[in-house]
Order: C-alpha cells, then structure tokens, then sequence
C-alpha cells in the first residue's frame, strides 16, 4: 500500500467539520438566493414593466436597440420599492445582475437559430449595456465624500477635457511558464486592474519541479476587452462659490458612452463614485497605502446644453402659448429691447443691437457644403464709464450659454483651445478654450483694445468661418465655435477724440472689424439736460437696490427673457421676402456707392469698410429682428429697422472724426509742410520724445500747435514716426 497518497490524493472523514461552517454556508447560500431572487425580479421589470396599457418599453427598446438600455429609477421604484435602494447603496454588486438579467431576456425575446449541425439552437447571448437616468437633484462636487464611495451619486458640470479611447480588459488569460495550465481572471471594472493570483495550484508530479513564485504570463489576444475613455468634468461656472477656483472630476465610461462627448459639452452624469490607486502620485504619497483617489465610473448620462439639445428644450404647453400670445402684440420688438439692461439709461440702439445679438439670425447650410453664420457681433467703442462692462455683464447673465473673459488676462490659447500633455499617460489631449466652451452662445471679451495683436489674430476664423483650427503636437483637429462675440473697447487715447480722424480713434485692424456687424461708438456727452436725467435715474437704481420684493420679480423676469430667447433660437428660423431682397440690394448699392465717393473726395479710404460681409451682416440683423416676433419671413419693415441700426452704428463710425483733408488751402499745405522740417529737425532717427514736450517747443518757435498735430498725424499715417506709452512718447522710425 505505499505510495497510496502520491499525488497528494488525501481522504478526509466529513463529520470533522465544525457547526460554524455550515453557518457560514447557510449565511452564503442565502446571499445567493437573495442575489437570485434580485435576477428575478430585475427579469421581470424588464418583461412586464408597462407604462400604459399594454404598453412594454423597456421590452420593445430592448428588441430595436439590444446594445444598450436606458432605465428611469422613476419606473423602477414604482415596479418594486426596494430594487433602486439596492442600486444605490451596492451598485457595482447590482449593477452586473442587472445587465445578466437584461441580457437573458434579450435572448429570451429572439427567435431560435439554426447551427452547425442543422437542429434549431437558443441564439447567443449578447451583453446589454443598462444606463440608469433619475429625475432627482444633482449634488454638489464639492459635497462628494468618503460617505459616498462604492454608491450612486448624480452630479453635473461641464467637461473640459476628453481622452484618447483605450482597451479595458474585463477578463485576462493568464498562463503559466512552467506547467503551460491557463486560468481566467475577471477584471475591476472602472479604472481598477486584475487582481492576479501568486502562485500556480497545479500540484506537480513526482520528478517534477513545482512552479515557482509569480509564474503566470498574460495572454493578451485570449483576454476580452471593452472600449473605455477618460473625461474631466469641472463644476458649472455658476455654481462656484465666490473666490474659489472650480473643481474638477475625472470620469471613466466605456461600451456605447465612449466617443459621444466632446470638450465643452455641459453634462449631467450619473455614476458609482469609486476610488483607485493613482500610478503618478506624488513621491511623499508613494508609500502610503490606504491614500485613494476618486473618480466616478459613469453609468448613465444626458446633455443638457442648448447647442447639443438643440431641439428638445422642454417647454410647457403653458409657457409655448404665452410666448406665441406675446410674440402677436404688435410693439414686440420694442418690449424686448426694454428688458435688455433696464438699469442702463439711454443708449436705446446699442440695446437693440444687444438683443439682436442675443436672438441672432439663421444659420444657413450651402448645397456645396458651405456654411454662412448666423450670429451677430457687435463692437462696443468708446468713452470710460458709458456703462459699455455693464452691458457686457446683462448678456453673459442672460444668454443661454455665456462666456466672460477680459483682454489683458486671455491669450490665444485660452480663447481658442491648447494642447496639454497628459501628466500620467504622457499623451497629448485638447482643452478647448473660451470660444470653444461657448458653442451655442455668446463670448463677451472686454477690453478688446488691450489684447495683444497676435491672441487678437487667434479669433478671426472663430469669428467668421465659426471654427478652430488646430495644428499643434500630432493633433491637427477642428472644433467648432459658432459663437457671437459681443466686445468692449477703449480708444487709444482712452478717450475718444473728436479732433483725430476715425483712423486714430479706432486703433484696430481693418480685418477684425469687418467681422463685426454692428460698431457702436459710445460718446460720454456732456448735456446738462441730459446729465440730469441721468443723474435722477442713477441715484433712483440705488435707492431701490434695496427692495427686496422686486429683486425676486426682477430674476423672474430675467429667467422669462432667457427661456424665450432659447425658444425662439430652437423654433424660428426666418428668411427674407422678396420685397425685403430688393430693397436692400438697392440700398447696399447706395451705401457702397456712398462711401466711394467719399473716399474721391477725401482721397484717403474709409477707417470701416463696408464690404459684401456688412451685406451679409444686414441680413443676420433683418432675421433677428423676424425672430423676436416669431415669424417665419423678415418683411420690409424689419429690414429698414435693420438697415437704420446700421447706419446709426456703422455708418456713422466709418463717418466720424475730422478728416484732415478737408478743402485743404495751399497756405495751410505750406504750415504743415514746415511743421514737418521742424519735427525731422527736433527728433533724429531713432530718437524718442514726448508729445507733449514737442508740440511746446514748435509753439515756442511760432508755429501753430493744431498743424504741428497735423503734421505729426500725417508722419504717423506715412509710417516715419509711431506712437509708444498710449500716444505719450514718439519715436522717429528708420
């Protein structure tokens, strides 16, 4: 009998076993039965949950769509009260149960299928992916806690950032190098890994030497894999306290969710808040253990920005009939542009240009494959303190999706969209900027003037052809930006001179202000009348700052012009009439007309061209102007409304200023001629002074001091001098 237990086959005598395991047994089998059970009823929701009579959705969604299947917690509560508090206390337990059950009903609902062998065989099961949505609240990311880990949070944000796509193993083939005996190990799911075995359980043969330590290979091509992404969610600028910074998330989804988010997208997500081990954590954390990091695995999502959800902004049948009912009056036009900026006195136009912009016109698409913009620009320029941030303030707080940035402290990049390397993974991904953030909307970029010429460049194709372009680190992309863009500028001088011509005025380059359609020059007049007024009016908004019963009717009010404004940008999308065409052919053709012989009489072009785009820019404003009332055709009347805003802004920039050639006489020709020797003669090449310091000294010398400005304009404009320190100091260029 010896050697009866080689290959260590040992026989042991049952009735050694302790009470307290079958315990434990029982205590197992209960959890299985339990978990059955739940498979159960979770096969039964699916089957025979009906919303009406005889009505299945989850059935017949199931059978269109047997990829993935949306569940509404709503339903489930109502089918059995204790299956969503078992989702949201354990839902990384129940979560898969639910998928099996899904699964198996799917199968369940086909037809058989042929084999191999010719006999009728069940058809394969496939994986159903279950994406949960719930009507509650979403929590704040900042009240995320370790109270939460391993449940169901609702959360929403926008995200900022989307990785490159990668392969999730959910179960990996080992191997073992020295007996070759395979093993299968299931993977976390969500950022986690597998958790692989130390030894091999192969028991060797006598003669045989025994697997060593760590003996198992990975075999990727028998592993399966799921497609699985990384995004980064930020809090919504709204809901940031005052002087904090915006925090951020970092969100794993994967099957049917990966690739249908881009950067800027505002989301709302629901998700198991879960923590893993960060392969990049700072050296001081390297040996601790037990430190996490968080991150949801996404379970179920929906958009709820305006540019995405472009057609289903819901809308009560009350509020639909209210705003056709208000749309029908016939001073519609003028009730809008009173609720634009009440706080502001005056400045009646550039109110009706904001709530063009605001509405904006349609935007066209081209059989060929081009696009025409519909959004409407407008440029702001003009004296300090003409209330021109406060506008800029109104818009960002009304229009549906709004961005505020300021010129000195955004570059291209912030505006545009930049490259950042991936700190764990190395990889280059895009963050898009301000312009791409405001897809749908508006970007309001005060002090236009101070921004450097090169980040003023970054904006043009955003402003016109409403894309980015993108070449940099590997990634040429192109995002889209199709955003208004309402800017605010000083002149040069910081005030605006009436005694410069246009051209000095408005210090900013030809292109960039043909791409905006409406240039309003904002003057600080001083009127006594008018002052008063403004004065009564100023010191009446303080007093009543307090009141609080008018501020909650106030942000109702607000809130009213918003939702009508999405309204009427999702349902109108108006065209011109025939009679409106040929009256602004006709009057663009004046127009252009106009400005060419001014510019023979002058001899010098116009500051503000009027160009095909000023043409197109008509149009937008006509279209806007249809689609405060709601109809569908822009009439005559609109377009003459369109084309008045349009002289009183554009026009009358283009218009504004001395020209320096006006009926020039031969003696005055002769004083600036002089004026100019004298001023090669006072400053050598390459030398600096102050203008102050150089007017002085001609006017010592006996000259005039309006021709030696003249004559300073004139060198200026031929490019011998430039202007340095806001127009303090001039320096005499090679």
């Amino acid at each position: 009998m010896s050697g009866w237990d080689e290959g260590a086959v040992y026989y042991s005598n049952q009735a050694q076993f302790t009470e307290a395991s079958s315990e434990a047994e029982a205590a197992a089998a209960s959890a299985n039965s339990s978990r059955h059970s739940v498979l159960l009823k979770f096969k039964e929701f699916i089957r025979n949950f009906e919303k009406e009579k005889n009505v299945f959705p989850y059935r017949e969604s199931l059978v269109n769509n047997p990829r993935f299947l949306v569940v509404h917690l709503e339903d489930l509560l109502s089918f059995d009260s204790d299956l969503p508090s078992l989702l949201r206390s354990s839902p990384s337990d129940y979560l898969p149960l639910f998928e099996t059950a899904a699964a198996e009903v799917l199968a369940g609902l086909k037809m058989k299928v042929a084999g191999d062998s010719g006999e009728m065989v069940e058809p394969p099961r496939g994986e159903v992916q279950i994406l949960l949505t719930s009507m509650e609240d979403p929590v704040s990311m900042r009240s995320l806690g370790a109270q939460y880990i391993s449940k169901l949070v609702k959360i929403s944000g926008i995200t900022i950032a989307a990785s490159r796509v990668k392969a999730k193993a959910t179960y990996v083939q080992l191997i073992c190098k020295n007996c070759k005996s395979p093993r299968t190990v299931a993977c976390r799911p969500g950022l986690g890994g597998a958790i692989v075995p130390r030894s091999c359980d192969h028991i060797p043969q006598p003669g045989e030497e025994p697997c060593p330590i760590d003996p198992w290979i990975v075999v990727p091509d028998r592993s399966k894999y799921v497609d699985q992404q990384t995004l980064k969610l930020q809090e919504n600028p709204e809901d940031v306290p005052t002087g904090e910074l915006p925090r951020n998330m970092l969100l794993s989804v994967d099957r049917h969710l990966v690739q249908t988010i881009v950067p800027g997208t505002r989301l709302t997500i629901m998700g198991i808040y879960s923590i893993f081990q960060a392969s990049n954590s700072s050296t001081n954390h390297k040996g601790a253990v037990a430190v996490r990091q968080p991150y949801i695995r996404v379970v179920g999502m929906e958009e709820t920005n305006e540019a995405g959800s472009r057609g289903h902004a819901s809308f009560t049948q009350e509020e639909v009939e209210e705003f056709k009912k208000f749309a029908s009056n016939q001073d519609t036009y003028e009730v809008i542009c009173s609720k634009i900026a009440p706080s502001i006195f005056g400045h009646d136009d550039v109110k009706k240009a904001v709530a063009c912009l605001l509405f904006g016109g349609g935007r066209k698409n081209l059989p060929d494959g081009v696009k025409l913009r519909g959004d409407i620009n407008v440029l702001l320029l003009g004296d300090p303190s003409t209330a021109k941030s406060q506008f800029l303030k109104f818009v960002e707080k009304t229009a549906p999706i709004a961005v505020y940035t300021s010129g000195k402290g955004s570059s291209a990049a912030g505006l545009t969209a930049s490259v950042i390397q991936d700190s764990s993974s190395r990889e280059f991904y895009l963050e898009g900027g301000a312009m791409v953030l405001a897809d749908g909307g508006v970007v309001c970029i005060d002090e236009f003037d101070k921004m450097r010429p090169e980040d003023r460049v970054a904006i043009h194709e955003a402003m016109e052809q409403q894309t980015i372009s993108i070449a940099k680190a590997g990634i040429t992309t192109v995002l889209n930006s199709r955003t208004s863009v309402l800017a605010a500028a000083n002149p040069p001088s910081g005030r605006y001179d009436d005694l410069k011509t246009a051209q000095d005025n408005i210090d900013l380059q030809t292109t960039i202000l043909s791409r905006f359609d409406l240039i309003f020059i904002v003057k600080d007049i001083r009127m006594y009348d008018q002052d008063k007024i403004i004065a009564s009016h100023i010191i009446k908004v303080h007093a009543s700052a307090q009141t609080a019963s008018s501020d909650s009717r106030a942000s109702k009010e607000e809130n009213w012009l918003k939702r009508y404004i999405q309204y009427c940008r999702t349902e109108c999308h108006p065209r011109l009439s025939e009679a409106a065409c040929t009256k602004l052919q006709s009057d663009y053709v004046d127009i252009r007309r106009g400005m060419r012989q001014q510019a023979n009489e002058t001899g010098e072009a116009a500051a503000i061209p009027i160009t095909v785009r000023q043409l197109e820019a008509i149009i937008r404003l006509s279209e806007a102007i249809a689609k405060m009332k709601l109809s569908h055709v822009a009439t005559e009347g609109d377009v003459a409304e369109a084309l008045r805003l349009f002289k009183v802004s554009t026009m009358d920039a283009a218009r504004s200023g001395i020209n320096q050639h006006i009926n020039i006489t031969p003696d005055i020709a002769n004083e600036i001629r002089q004026a100019e020797n004298q001023i090669k003669r006072r400053l050598g090449i390459g030398n600096r002074i102050s203008e102050r310091r150089l007017i002085d000294d001609l006017t010592r010398m006996g000259m005039n001091e309006s021709m030696v400005r003249r004559a300073v304009l004139i060198m200026h404009q031929r490019g011998e001098v430039e202007y340095q320190r806001e127009r303090h100091i001039i320096v005499r260029k090679v």
